[in-house]
């Protein structure tokens, strides 16, 4: 399956999501924030990124243009339950700096492995 590093600053969250990934047989790296992210994009490239948009340090939009300029093949999926605006604002401005896909959280499993699947299809 695939490698996917999965940035998401919120434990409970990401533990989730990661076993969630686990499950499904993918391989998953983590980074609580965006430069943590790159850090370990560099160490371990992944086919996919799935990032949350709201992370301290370096948020996601700027790690999603740092990874398009690095990187610009690279396999992003965002994910926003909003912050200073509402999450569509997030999410629409993520699809236009890369994101292949975005969701809105809360989610339901299904639909964020759906979104996942949709992302990693050939």
């Amino acid at each position: 399956m695939a490698k996917i590093l999965l940035v998401e600053d919120d434990d409970e969250v990401r533990d989730v999501l990661k076993t969630l990934l686990r499950d499904e047989g993918h391989e998953v790296f983590e980074a609580a924030d965006g430069n943590a992210a790159m850090e370990e994009f560099v160490r371990v490239p992944a086919d996919l990124v799935i990032l949350d948009i709201v992370l301290p340090d370096k948020e996601g939009l700027e790690t999603i243009i740092d990874l398009r300029r690095t990187y610009p093949n690279v396999k992003i999926m965002a994910m926003s339950g909003g912050g200073r605006t509402s999450p569509q604002d997030y999410l629409d401005m993520a699809k236009r700096l890369g994101a292949v896909e975005v969701i809105a959280k809360p989610f339901t499993i299904d639909d964020f492995l759906k979104c996942v699947n949709l992302v990693l299809k050939p």
